[in-house]
């Protein structure tokens, strides 16, 4: 059987709940690592891309309330940065612990990966990308008194979120680097928190105060290095329409132009679905012979057996 290059993309709220410690984080991935390894072991090439929204909001709260004149706090770039080599740090722990337990032999390897953004992306006029745990309205004032220039949006009725720029990936710097190692037989970390997002200026990149959604960076990595499959994790089985109503109805195979029509009607939340949704259309019509695939963590090992899940095709 030919290998199927697959690039799973994990979130970054899989990553953290509800407890921000570093001990609690780790054990969250011990338990992703569980539920991915079934994809070494069935023998697919794996890339693992991840979010990092509570994680460089926290980070930046903590720079933002520690800043001084001879220490100041880091941009939004930098913390990305950050935050893609932490996570990446115990996504290697927890990944290399379950192959020795499986006896299997593989190295997996974070990648500090750039995501090349446009200038011009109308996006840094319009910050709305939600980053950073939920506040409540008197958090938020709190917050706001240690720096001012934060804008902050109520977020899917679960409380109030700082706003960032959320400009489009056009191009994933270290695309090759990360091919490589795949064909290696290496699994990659990358795109963590969507990349860190840079300007190409001359022969200079730039680093932008901005976040790059998750999704649409895995599936322009998805893209760039050729993945038969994309399969965007979230906290639900499958994708729903009239989601949370007493006509609820999941989705199993779906097509692009029904998903069009679905978005048409405002069937996907902006700051939740919405994004996987497009992400997911973006890859099967970029490459019409490869599939993805939007369902849950714990829905991995059913997809593997059963196909569940909601499949889109071209």
């Amino acid at each position: 059987m030919t290998k199927r290059k697959v690039l799973v993309a994990l979130g970054g709220n899989a990553i953290l709940s509800t407890d921000a410690s570093a001990e609690a984080q780790q054990q969250a991935l011990r338990d992703t690592a569980k539920y991915l390894l079934q994809f070494i072991k069935q023998g697919d090439q794996l890339i693992i891309s991840h979010g990092n929204g509570p994680q460089v909001g926290n980070l930046l709260l903590q720079q933002a309330a520690g800043s001084t004149k001879t220490n100041p706090a880091m941009p939004i770039d930098t913390a990305v940065a950050m935050t893609q080599g932490s996570i990446g740090y115990w996504m290697e722990k927890a990944f290399g612990e379950e192959l020795a337990l499986a006896g299997i032999q593989k190295d997996v390897a974070a990648v500090i990966t750039q995501v090349e953004v446009s200038g011009s992306d109308p996006a840094f006029e319009n910050p709305s990308k939600p980053i950073g745990p939920f506040l409540s309205k008197t958090a938020v004032r709190e917050a706001q008194k240690i720096n001012p220039k934060y804008t902050y949006m109520e977020d899917a009725g679960r409380g109030y979120r700082r706003i960032v720029s959320s400009p489009k990936p056009i191009n994933v710097k270290e695309y090759q680097v990360i091919n490589t190692m795949v064909e290696a037989g290496i699994v990659p970390i990358s795109v963590g928190g969507g990349g860190i997002p840079v300007v190409k200026h001359n022969n200079n990149w730039l680093g932008q105060e901005a976040v790059i959604d998750k999704d649409f960076a895995s599936e322009k990595l998805a893209e760039l290095v050729e993945a038969d499959l994309l399969i965007i994790l979230t906290a639900v089985d499958n994708i729903y329409i009239n989601f949370n109503r007493p006509n609820q109805k999941k989705l199993e195979s779906v097509s692009t132009s029904e998903l069009k029509a679905y978005i048409e009607e405002g069937q996907f939340a902006k700051g939740s679905m919405l994004p996987k949704v497009q992400a997911a259309m973006a890859f099967v019509e970029n490459r019409p012979n490869a599939k993805a695939v939007v369902t849950s963590l714990k829905n991995v090992e059913n997809f593997l057996k059963y196909g569940d899940g909601t499949v889109i095709l071209k």
